[in-house]
């Protein structure tokens, strides 16, 4: 693990975190994980692992009706993700705007 770059970890959390779920929903019986959220971690892929994190995530909705939440601040990852809830801090730094799209 001290060997991975910044992406691979994310890479190996997602996918540790996925299968623990996974297996939460089996052995747990009525135990529904409908919805998980992921912060940030995507700056550090390159744009195949970027790309196939994406389509793992759009699978998790689209295939098993899962709604994923992404916390991030990577263009790429915004331009993907619809809808999407923005804040965005106002001058003075004690208060914030916030806008779905």
């Amino acid at each position: 693990v001290r060997t991975l770059s910044g992406g691979e970890a994310f890479m190996a959390a997602l996918s540790m975190a996925l299968g623990l779920s996974d297996i939460v929903q089996r052995t747990a019986g009525a135990v529904q994980l409908e919805m998980m959220f992921i912060d940030e971690g995507f700056g550090n892929l390159d744009k195949d692992s970027l790309d196939l994190v994406m389509m793992t995530l759009s699978n998790l909705e689209n295939v098993q009706g899962r709604k994923v939440g992404v916390i991030s601040h990577t263009t790429q990852i915004r331009s993907q993700i619809s809808p999407q809830i923005r804040l965005t801090r106002l001058p003075g730094g004690s208060h914030s705007v916030i806008e779905v799209r």
